[in-house]
């Protein structure tokens, strides 16, 4: 499962790293809550990116005590890539503090944790704790509706609601994502980069459902938004494009993809070249379908 995961799972760097940033806005506001009655805690988080997440919130969060504030800090310093320590400190600090006003940054950061150690019941039981707190996390709504079908086990019993699951997470986040103000602190390039990497993964996780169910002509449009939008397209996706034009019998465009996919190194690098081939024997032999 972890090799399995690394494939993949560059697609959701940015939105992990600009979950964190959530924290330090939220910790300031807390402090300068409490050292003045004038001024309300700022309720802004670094879930810009996952977009606005606390922006969205109808109510202002309980005032933090201090020692709080310090755990939340020390969970936040820990950088993205150390995702075992940054379990660590996550599991601990919503133990201690479960009602705190920082649970929506932590849980955001900790499914997205779990997705980097190859944990899909955890990310899957942290994140729908996250989306049942902030219904409007689009990152993390992004990253369960293509995380979910990506880790999908036919045999599995809960199989199809599953799949049920990642189709409504995904819709949710293309629904939302374009709806979402800039918060205040980012800029229209990195605003723009955040919500188009959001809208990727959602598009993606929507194509995959599509495919897992053998719509494989739905999936396309789905998929080719997917690639159009990323700043780093996804290889993965390029390879389920090229499966369901294959499929589909559009054999041009699955060679024109396979071959996108082809050019990036990586596990599947040699996998695309094969179907690349594949897919011109087969457009030598039948007849490819109008599109």
């Amino acid at each position: 499962m972890r090799k399995e995961c690394k494939i993949w799972f560059g697609a959701a760097t940015l939105m992990g790293l600009l979950t964190c940033m959530i924290g330090v806005a939220m910790a300031q506001g807390s402090q300068s809550g409490q050292g003045s009655q004038s001024q309300p805690p700022a309720q802004q988080t670094d879930k810009p990116k996952t977009p606005e997440v606390t922006p969205l919130t109808l109510d202002a969060p309980a005032p933090a005590s201090s020692e709080e504030d310090a755990a939340y800090k020390a969970f936040a310093a820990v950088i993205q890539n150390d995702a075992t320590k940054k379990i660590e400190l996550g599991e601990a600090f919503i133990q201690k503090y479960p009602e705190s006003r920082y649970r929506s940054p932590v849980y955001g950061a900790l499914t997205f944790a779990y997705v980097q150690v190859g944990n899909m019941e955890k990310m899957k039981e942290v994140g729908e704790k996250e989306i049942a707190l902030t219904p409007n996390d689009v990152s993390t709504l992004a990253l369960m509706g293509q995380t979910l079908p990506r880790s999908w086990k036919p045999s599995a019993p809960d199989a199809m609601q599953v799949l049920a699951k990642a189709e409504q997470y995904s819709k949710q986040a293309i629904e939302i994502a374009p709806t979402l103000p800039k918060p205040e602190g980012m800029t229209e390039e990195g605003f723009a980069s955040a919500k188009n990497q959001a809208l990727a993964m959602a598009h993606s996780g929507l194509g995959l459902v599509f495919v897992r169910r053998g719509k494989n002509a739905e999936a396309i449009p789905e998929l080719e938004q997917a690639v159009k939008i990323d700043p780093n397209p996804d290889p993965v996706n390029y390879y389920l494009l090229g499966m369901a034009n294959k499929a589909t019998s559009h054999f041009d465009d699955a060679i024109a993809v396979f071959s996108k996919c082809a050019a990036t190194a990586g596990p599947l690098q040699g996998t695309c070249k094969a179907q690349a081939e594949d897919a011109k024997k087969l457009g030598a032999t039948q007849l490819s379908a109008p599109k």
